[in-house]
């Protein structure tokens, strides 16, 4: 994950927070056979995002666009998949 620059401490914590508690939800869920991901959008084109958006080289999503993509993911997912991070395009991220 990027973190060339430093700084946004908290929500870099609380990243890495959320990042723990879907991987013990995921165990916990797993007994029941619930499955619990960890999703990435992507750069999506928000009120948030828009003072960044210029300097994205990438693909940026509307909204629409966006959650199109991660309801596919959710719904091609499995106990299988369960505990990890995916993108938008359901490629698995490492933690």
């Amino acid at each position: 994950i990027d973190n060339r620059l430093g700084g946004w401490w908290s929500y870099r914590a609380s990243k890495a927070a959320l990042n723990q508690l879907l991987r013990t939800l995921a165990i916990h869920w797993h007994r029941r056979g619930i499955v619990v991901l960890a999703l990435h959008p992507g750069t999506v084109r928000t009120a948030l995002s828009e003072p960044f958006v210029a300097n994205v080289k990438h693909e940026v999503f509307d909204v629409h666009d966006a959650a199109t993509r991660l309801l596919d993911v959710l719904l091609g997912a499995d106990l299988e998949h369960s505990g990890h991070f995916y993108d938008y395009a359901n490629r698995r991220i490492d933690y």
